[in-house]
């Protein structure tokens, strides 16, 4: 089964203005989808104290997770953020007749 990988990003301590953050989110997002398999993105509530943008994608051979470790570096870097968040991980399906407390 292929790798999941998550990403997340932040402002919460208020470094980029709103368009340096709405241009941070479109950067990774971009580049996120052009060279993996887009599952999903999710944000926190506009009413939040925490600005967070989050995404999973599925890793492929093409572009392996060294790949994604070397774009978000470099995201990180052109936008003056201190780090993004990055947790690689496989999927485990569960079906519904499995009991989760088996384990």
């Amino acid at each position: 089964m292929a790798m999941n990988a998550y990403v997340s990003i932040g402002n919460s301590d208020d470094k980029l203005t709103q368009k340096e953050w709405m241009m941070f989110i479109r950067a990774v997002r971009e580049q996120l989808r052009e060279r993996w398999d887009f599952h999903g993105e999710w944000f926190s509530a506009p009413d939040s104290e925490w600005q967070n943008a989050n995404w999973c994608v599925e890793l492929n051979d093409v572009f392996p997770e060294r790949v994604m470790r070397e774009l978000l570096r470099n995201l990180a870097s052109s936008f003056g953020q201190d780090s993004i968040a990055l947790v690689v991980a496989e999927p485990e399906l569960r079906s519904s007749s499995t009991d989760f407390l088996d384990e």
